[in-house]
């Protein structure tokens, strides 16, 4: 269904007094040519973008409809909608993108999908005994006593003569320094 800025602009100004028929005359004019202003500002973007970019700009626009100046054309409103909502999708999925993978790149067996405990858990007692022995004697002390014993941070100040700001300092050194060893050693 095509309609003629003229068109679309009386549709709006009937919707915002209330008009129920002539806004969803205005939506089923103006999804397609959404759709058409969206594929050709986002080329690469793939269709459920665009779908969400259309989605993004109608809410937008039915927030913001009591917003238009009736005296004004009607597209120029709702391309800057489209314009800005899109960005905003796209930014997104940009993010995403970054950060997340299709899960059909890895295999079912693949160790992507060990939860922490269980990487952790690679790391035999044994390796990681010797490796706390290598560290410097308060990092050390530090490390057995709040990560091995899980005292609290007051106990262990108070068993290793440390102030809590010191063995707190000692803990941190000695995880970063115990990381770096371990890595090392696979």
């Amino acid at each position: 269904m095509s309609a003629s800025e003229d068109d679309l602009r009386d549709w709006m100004i009937a919707a915002q007094a209330g008009d129920r028929r002539a806004y969803e005359r205005l939506l089923a004019c103006l999804v397609p040519a959404l759709r058409r202003a969206a594929r050709g500002r986002w080329r690469q973007a793939e269709a459920a973008d665009i779908e969400d970019v259309v989605q993004e700009t109608l809410l937008a626009l039915h927030a913001a409809r009591h917003l238009y100046d009736p005296r004004r054309p009607l597209l120029p409103f709702v391309h800057g909608i489209l314009r800005l909502r899109g960005a905003d999708v796209m930014r997104r999925r940009y993010r995403q993108s970054g950060r997340e993978r299709a899960i059909d790149e890895f295999s079912e067996t693949s160790s992507h999908f060990a939860t922490k405990e269980e990487q952790e858990d690679q790391i035999d007692a044994g390796t990681l005994h010797a490796t706390i022995a290598q560290l410097p004697e308060r990092q050390r002390q530090a490390i057995e006593m709040t990560k091995l014993k899980e005292m609290s941070l007051a106990q262990a100040a108070l068993a290793s003569g440390m102030s809590i700001a010191a063995l707190k300092v000692a803990t941190h050194r000695g995880v970063a320094t115990l990381r770096k060893l371990l890595r090392g050693a696979r």
